[in-house]
């Protein structure tokens, strides 16, 4: 395969991934690393098609915010599903809304995948992260994590 067939491919299959928790980027990842030649060229597409796919989900959490809210105080009766949900979303939003404590967290959660990266990039966005920040960090974590998962392959 050319490098530009590759690089649209994996660009795809990282944008897919993102959204579909049931579409695999690592294991594409081994197998861009088992194809040699152009296995740098699919870990940066893998990453970027990701990144994207998760700035989609946190730009819809930031647009969001409010819709969320109201449609979760409408379906409560009771109120007790909305003050549950604010006990541990408050701390959360918090937590992500500061530079110093919201970014490492993207980043180990783009390196590591722990926290997940999906209700991460949701919450950062309910969080008022700035986009370009959560950008970097997530695409920096995503190139590492899919370096290391290609590399054994590569050198096989």
């Amino acid at each position: 395969m050319s490098g530009v067939v590759e690089a649209a491919a994996a660009l795809g299959y990282g944008f897919a991934s993102a959204l579909v928790p049931v579409v695999n980027a690592e294991a594409y990842a081994v197998v861009a690393g088992h194809s040699g030649g152009y296995a740098v060229i699919a870990v940066i597409a893998l990453a970027v098609g990701q990144t994207a796919g998760k700035l989609l989900l946190f730009e819809a959490a930031r647009r969001g915010t409010g819709r969320l809210a109201r449609r979760l105080a409408r379906r409560s009766r009771s109120g007790r599903v909305a003050a549950r949900t604010a006990r541990w979303a408050e701390p959360v939003r918090r937590w992500l809304s500061h530079r110093r404590t919201g970014l490492p967290t993207v980043l180990l959660s783009a390196l590591v995948g722990v926290p997940p990266l999906a209700l991460v990039s949701i919450a950062a966005g309910t969080a008022g992260l700035r986009h370009w920040e959560f950008a970097i960090a997530c695409l920096l974590g995503r190139v590492v994590r899919f370096a290391i998962v290609a590399l054994p392959a590569a050198l096989a």
